[in-house]
């Protein structure tokens, strides 16, 4: 026999994390890079 309960609360849960996921502030905004910050970032293992 099917336990709907478990079925009820799995898939609840996977559409409590889904609205939580979509309603998240920086999901729709993209921060602009900071100019000067790429040559700061660390080198290689070659160095170049």
């Amino acid at each position: 026999m099917i336990d709907y309960f478990t079925i009820a609360l799995t898939h609840g849960l996977i559409a409590l994390a889904a609205f939580r996921l979509l309603w998240r502030d920086n999901l729709d905004r993209e921060d602009l890079p900071v100019p000067g910050e790429a040559e700061q970032s660390p080198k290689g293992p070659e160095g170049r």
